[in-house]
């Protein structure tokens, strides 16, 4: 498989890596200072695009990556609320029931693409399943990052409290900084390099429930990027964790 790569940080630099290692091709890798190249050969030349930049420039990426017929795996957050609506259209099937979009574009879209998440996110929704039926336990999250992440709270978080709030009728929605018993409190902490620690706990007069995954690294991000990226390849329309992983 031909892939190219959109941002070269860290994360760009390990997809790479594992990206070789399984046998596939790097054609083109476009980072700040070579945006010129998605008009390359060697860009319209891929695949699947593998893209990790900024929530203000990942839109932008896929609409330049969609022109040159590519599709796209993205783990970039905090575009949604903007953007969401048109994404969603550009890679619908129909343009309106019964009308086949001729122009459907492709999207493999995750708040977090570690397997290790896509674990603890169906524990998640299993758990919370069960915890509504329990409403003397009160539910709070939790997420660390690395001091250079900018949005907050991360987009796995929200994932993750969205995922809670669809199953727990006491939540009505989530919030940071809240008192609100309503809603479902998410604080955010940044410190040092952390790649990624998400904890739910469920508090009550009697005990504490609590699960929590916490990345050792971003091999795991990297290497969930790189299956998605294959996954893609034989696939179309917006794609997410869920349906690559059936759990």
């Amino acid at each position: 498989m031909k892939i190219a790569l959109i941002g070269y940080g860290k994360m760009g630099k390990m997809i790479e890596q594992i990206a070789r290692s399984r046998g596939h091709e790097i054609v083109s890798i476009i980072d700040i200072d070579n945006q010129q190249d998605f008009d390359s050969p060697e860009f319209a030349s891929a695949d699947v695009a593998i893209e990790f930049t900024a929530p203000q420039a990942a839109y932008g990426n896929y609409l330049k990556a969609w022109a040159k017929g590519v599709k796209v795996v993205s783990g970039s957050t905090g575009w949604m609320k903007d953007h969401g609506d048109e994404v969603r259209r550009a890679c619908a099937a129909e343009v309106e029931p019964g009308v086949a979009n001729p122009n459907q574009q492709t999207l493999f879209w995750a708040s977090n693409f570690s397997i290790g998440v896509a674990i603890f996110s169906a524990v998640n929704r299993y758990l919370a399943s069960i915890m509504n039926q329990f409403p003397q336990y009160d539910v709070e999250m939790e997420e660390t990052h690395h001091v250079h992440k900018l949005d907050h709270p991360s987009g796995t978080a929200i994932t993750l409290a969205d995922e809670i709030v669809e199953r727990i009728d006491r939540k009505q929605a989530w919030a940071e900084d809240t008192t609100d018993p309503s809603l479902l409190r998410v604080d955010h902490i940044r410190r040092g390099e952390v790649p990624g620690i998400h904890t739910v706990r469920y508090d009550s007069d009697a005990d504490i429930i609590t699960i929590s995954h916490d990345a050792h690294s971003r091999k795991g991000f990297a290497l969930g990027a790189v299956l998605a990226a294959e996954y893609t390849c034989g696939h179309q329309g917006l794609l997410t964790i869920s349906d690559m992983f059936k759990f």
